[in-house]
């Protein structure tokens, strides 16, 4: 069976983006565009917990982390990471509008799920076999595959900022066990990554 991770920047208040995110502002009004400074300013710092992020054999995400928008695809629209995403294996995405298979360079292919987490998650597994997926986010699609217990470790990567109100992780969760499996501080970030106990 696979093994299923999950990174996620977060604020020191559990959110993940602010309020009303738009596609001038992917990560809402406030500092939501903090939470992710440790990737772009110090990438040479946070190498390792970089590499570990796309290190998995298949990706699933929610519709809000591939697009700004919420109704009908705009079939223009292929992801924010430009022609060569990061992923470079099957993402799967979660969504309740069909669109066809979008390949991108690199190896990154998007596939579109409508049957919801259950869905995607065997997609994922047929992709990986007894490889790693990792739930790539939002928020959102984070709970709830933690709520349905499908999460073997837990990688949060916490900004030195609160924002409010906004997405917030644990959200709609029940009680989890967590056992924690390292931790590491940054200039601009602290690393902590945790076992989901069943």
């Amino acid at each position: 069976m696979a093994y299923v991770t999950s990174d996620l920047a977060v604020s020191v208040d559990g959110f993940v983006s602010g309020v009303n995110q738009t596609l001038e502002r992917p990560f809402g009004d406030g500092q939501g565009d903090q939470l992710h400074r440790w990737m772009f300013e110090t990438p040479d710092e946070n190498a390792e917990e970089l590499t570990a992020i796309t290190a998995a054999d298949a990706f699933i995400m929610g519709r809000n982390m591939f697009s700004p928008g919420r109704g009908d695809w705009d079939p223009e629209w292929t992801g924010w990471w430009g022609d060569d995403p990061p992923y470079h294996k099957p993402v799967f995405v979660l969504t309740h509008h069909p669109r066809e298979d979008l390949p991108m360079k690199g190896g990154t292919t998007f596939s579109f799920v409508t049957g919801g987490i259950a869905e995607a998650f065997e997609r994922a597994g047929e992709a990986t076999g007894d490889g790693r997926i990792s739930i790539a986010g939002g928020a959102a699609t984070i709970n709830q595959f933690l709520a349905a217990g499908l999460v073997d470790e837990l990688r949060l990567h916490i900004s030195p900022i609160t924002l409010g109100a906004g997405e917030r992780l644990f959200d709609g969760v029940p009680p989890l066990r967590l056992e924690q499996l390292s931790g590491r501080s940054a200039s601009l970030v602290t690393h902590i990554t945790y076992r989901v106990l069943r």
